[in-house]
């Protein structure tokens, strides 16, 4: 099959006209594949039959590696980042092409494999929009000036005579496309980054995609069955394979392998212990097969005998009570904030007030389960998956092959979810590792759903104590936040980590949320890793990360001193957010800082009428507020959630949510609403139904029949609203989750007066809590 046959069949695809991505297969043939995954950044083009000659062999114009436009005018954007399910490239390319003045219907993306000349790779934290935006602006900026320049000269005109709308230089009554300008003009020049950054840039006011309804460039294959995620990927002559999996993370180490019931199992083909250099699956077997039924049977037959690791015997409970000890100690941890004067505050303090809350380990349960496929191909180790750190893990699994890095390719797909547990490609090495044992050959490892559970990076239980100097008037004159959990960057990224105010390196992603916009006075965050939850499992990265719990924290506690001083928690919050000092905000990521925040507050009030409409009994609303995920690139949210209380069986129903956002520029208006939404509801899923916890070493739940997040019956109805800004974006993948936990409780206490500290909130912890308040 030739270069433009392949291309004409991915167009097919795309069109619907090609077979369904369940029969897909990549052809084991050359290094091009089916569905034309840039190598050098260029824009594949597909030209009908009768066409010009000169116009096929017309090369693209590629200013920059981000962005190319062809003879016939379809402009292709490379997209680093990951999709699944965001529209991270619709949203990218609108970035673009905004700024260059393409045509929408006539641009396309490109989801590209690893090279270096990429940069990092990764998807995740929000990053995506925000990291992007000015480096694509200059992009699109860098092919709109060129053609205006170009087109000019064919129009024989100047430049300054001469507009850029809808893919086409206009010139009074002329026009010329950017296809005819590319076909005829030949452009050649490139930018440089440094020259891209002085390009003068459209105003918001001259946006005509950015923030407006556009098509999704992704839905149509999405919807026609075309598009090829990662478990779709297949390779002439491969086999497949499933992990038996040790009884511990770490440590276990194999004793005996009895593979005589496997045997029995039609398609078996051998089993492989396999080594890793990488420690990255330490006492993993795997099961080889030719079909994949055959390797579930036959790896359930696959009688294995290990010596466990250490953490075989260790609970959830051990885990929390671990970090407690941690917090108890105050030498220990990292300090994002130790204000000086905080220790002399407290020791004045009129009164001191404490409170610990809690979290359940959360699992990530992406509908599609892990897997990876792997050979050696043409001299190059070859990783076929989804994932969201491909600059972190194709380092990883180098080592674990023990070749250099430029000998390994990633092959980037579709994710069937994400929501961080593919930013670790631990599920990658083995399969890597498989190939490699069986000389090369290409293997399929696919994860069953009890395999992908067992082997998750879990979201860690987490610990943390909040504690608030009080003055004599009652006013919070200084303020200590500890949180202990499992560190997933330091497991993984260790050099990712930031350092702290003592200079000790802490992961910013088991921290953040804590070091809040509110004037408290001086402040003492600390971060704390727990080592034993660190070595019982591998802490992951799950949507929002630490932004999950320690608005928990902070929110509920705030509500509660609010309430003991017969205070409205609302004005309470709005009297803390005076924008000063630290928390004043600075350009381009922060501008106006918390009054800010306290804008988004005021405007959920209004809008979900708190405290000025009447609610039936045992119903109520509360309230919380944060800044997304990050400090360092803030979106700043206020959520509000009306909740129903059954005294008699505890079950409390989340009847509506109302959120408020100011995200600065809202690129896509549909992809931001259904991110937040989405956010909100995992919010809402990990606040009132979805937690596991560790039993004997490993997670208790192993699948959905007693892993209960949240089911359709339970959403409840939501109004979601974005502030109007010109300000840079700022990340929508996580700050829908923030607000969520920490208002349903607050709005459970507004309801029938019980306060609840541990995540999720079960109707046995609410009847308890009525019990004991009835008894008080």
């Amino acid at each position: 099959m030739g270069k433009l046959e392949r291309i004409a069949a991915q167009q097919d695809r795309a069109a619907g006209r090609g077979p369904s991505r369940r029969s897909f297969l990549l052809t084991a043939a050359g290094s091009a594949f089916l569905f034309g995954f840039a190598r050098q950044g260029k824009a594949a083009q597909v030209y009908p039959q009768g066409a010009p000659e000169a116009l096929k062999e017309a090369a693209a114009f590629e200013p920059t590696i981000w962005c190319s436009i062809a003879p016939d005018g379809w402009v292709n954007v490379n997209i680093i980042r990951a999709e699944m399910g965001q529209h991270i490239g619709t949203a990218l390319a609108r970035i673009i092409a905004d700024e260059m003045e393409a045509d929408w219907n006539k641009v396309r993306i490109t989801y590209v494999d690893t090279d270096p000349k990429w940069g990092l790779m990764v998807t995740g934290g929000s990053w995506s929009v925000w990291m992007t935006w000015d480096q694509f602006r200059q992009a699109g900026a860098a092919a709109r000036t060129v053609m205006v320049e170009q087109g000019a000269k064919l129009l024989g005109v100047s430049p300054a005579a001469c507009i850029a709308r809808n893919g086409q230089v206009i010139a009074g009554g002329r026009s010329i496309s950017y296809g005819d300008i590319v076909s005829r003009a030949h452009p050649t020049k490139t930018y440089t980054p440094e020259e891209m950054a002085k390009l003068p840039l459209k105003p918001a006011s001259e946006h005509r995609l950015i923030g407006k309804d556009v098509k999704a460039l992704d839905i149509p294959s999405k919807t026609n069955g075309t598009a090829i995620y990662g478990i779709d990927a297949k390779l002439e002559g491969m086999v497949y394979a499933r992990p038996k999996l040790p009884p511990t993370r770490y440590g276990s180490k194999v004793v005996s392998v009895d593979d005589s019931e496997a045997k029995k199992v039609k398609g078996y083909i051998r089993y492989i212990v396999l080594e890793d250099p990488s420690d990255t699956v330490p006492g993993w077997v795997a099961v080889l097969a030719s079909s994949y039924p055959a390797a579930i049977r036959a790896t359930d037959a696959l009688k294995v005998v290990w010596t466990p690791g250490k953490t075989a015997n260790i609970t959830e409970q051990d885990i929390l009570d671990y970090g407690r000890k941690q917090i108890a100690n105050k030498a220990g941890g990292s300090c994002v904030f130790n204000d000086p004067g905080v220790d002399e505050t407290f020791a004045k303090a009129a009164k001191v007030v404490e409170q610990t809350y809690t979290c359940s380990s959360v699992l990530h349960y992406q509908l599609e389960p892990m897997n990876a496929l792997a050979r050696q191909h043409e001299g190059k180790w070859e990783v076929h998956c989804g994932n969201q750190w491909q600059t972190l893990f194709l380092p990883v699994i180098a080592k674990a092959l023990q070749v250099p890095e430029s000998e390994v390719v990633m092959r980037s797909y579709l994710l069937g979810g994400g929501f961080g547990r593919r930013l670790n490609g631990d599920y990658a090495v083995p399969a890597a590792l498989i190939s490699k044992a069986i000389g090369g050959k290409p293997v399929k490892l696919i994860f069953t759903r009890s395999d992908d559970v067992l082997f998750d990076s879990i979201r860690s239980p987490s610990v943390q104590t909040v504690r608030a100097a009080l003055g004599q008037d009652g006013a919070i004159t200084a303020w200590q936040h500890h949180a202990s959990a499992g560190w997933p960057t330091r497991v993984m990224a260790s050099a990712f980590m930031e350092k702290g105010a003592d200079g000790k390196p802490y992961d910013q992603f088991a921290i953040a949320g804590a070091d809040h916009w509110y004037d408290v006075g001086p402040m003492l965050v600390r971060a704390l890793d727990n080592e034993l939850a660190s070595e019982t499992f591998r802490p992951g990265w799950l949507r929002s990360v630490s932004s999950g719990w320690t608005p928990w924290a902070h929110e509920s506690f705030l509500d509660e001193i609010a309430y003991a001083r017969k205070l409205d928690p609302v004005d309470y919050r709005l009297s803390l957010l005076d924008s000063k000092g630290r928390n004043a905000g600075s350009a381009p990521n922060s501008v106006g800082g918390a009054s800010r925040q306290a804008n988004v507050l005021r405007h959920l009030v209004e809008k979900c009428g708190y405290g000025k409409v009447s609610l039936p009994a045992d119903t109520a609303i509360g309230i919380a507020t944060t800044f997304g995920q990050e400090r360092a690139m803030p979106t700043w949210t206020a959520g509000a959630v009306q909740v129903h209380v059954d005294r008699k069986t505890g079950v409390v129903t989340c009847q509506k949510i109302w959120l408020v956002l100011d995200a600065g520029t809202i690129i896509d208006p549909d992809g931001a609403a259904a991110q937040t939404e989405g956010g909100a509801l995992w919010g809402l899923s990990m606040a009132l139904f979805e937690g596991t916890e560790i039993v004997d070493g490993n997670v208790r739940d192993r699948n959905l029949n007693t892993y209960t997040p949240l089911r359709i019956a339970d959403v409840p109805e939501m109004d979601v609203e974005f502030l109007p800004s010109t300000e840079k974006p700022m990340g929508l993948g996580e700050p829908g989750v923030t607000t969520i936990a920490p208002a349903v409780g607050n709005a459970i206490f507004n309801a029938v007066g019980v306060r609840l500290r541990h995540l999720p909130i079960r109707p046995a912890d609410v009847l308890k809590a009525l019990k004991e308040k009835g008894n008080a």
